[in-house]
């Protein structure tokens, strides 16, 4: 069969513009989405993996670096301090991406609450609203004022513990439902 040379002006009458157009459109919407997964696994990879190091290897190190539990306490809160200016700025982009990337199941009701996916995702945003509140009460126990005393060394051993035992505590259920939710976010990425 010849080949047919066909010129540019009858291209243009077959909607090869159009075509040559849509594929553009379709590449930079794969970017754009590629890119804002990238955004969501960086904020991710913080706010998890920086919880994780905290939990899993600073504090048991730092029980070999300090004698007393009040010391161990204030290098903790300073470091917590430290590491929530770039774990909630993480946080907060972990979570408007997570909603961006969901946010045509969340727009169609009869997916969201009929689909194996769909409950995948709401039980994903209730441990997401969990983390957010074990997060906000972790904050919480540690306000301002409270700090104050503890860098001032003004309160008691028993306080102390209490205060330990009550951050211990909080801190581990935060990291448990961000490991949580990052799992769900894989069954999720697999399309279950």
């Amino acid at each position: 069969m010849p080949i047919k040379i066909i010129k540019l002006s009858e291209l243009k009458s077959v909607g090869f513009q159009e075509i040559i157009f849509e594929h553009r459109i379709n590449k930079l919407l794969a970017l754009e989405q590629a890119i804002i997964i990238w955004i969501h696994l960086v904020c991710s990879a913080i706010w998890v993996g920086g919880s994780l190091f905290i939990a899993l290897v600073f504090a048991p190190i730092l029980k070999t670096m300090a004698p007393s539990v009040e010391e161990r306490l204030q290098i903790m809160i300073k470091v917590g301090r430290r590491f929530n200016k770039v774990a909630v700025p993480a946080l907060l982009i972990l979570i408007a991406t997570g909603i961006w990337n969901s946010h045509q199941i969340l727009n169609k009701p009869d997916l969201l609450f009929g689909t194996t996916y769909g409950t995948v995702l709401i039980i994903k945003m209730l441990l997401v609203v969990g983390l957010l509140g074990s997060f906000a009460l972790h904050v919480r126990i540690i306000r301002k004022d409270v700090e104050d005393k503890i860098m001032r060394k003004e309160l008691s051993q028993e306080q102390i513990m209490k205060l330990r035992k009550k951050i211990i505590i909080i801190g581990e259920i935060t990291v448990v439902l961000s490991v949580l939710v990052l799992l769900l976010a894989a069954i999720l990425n697999v399309g279950i």
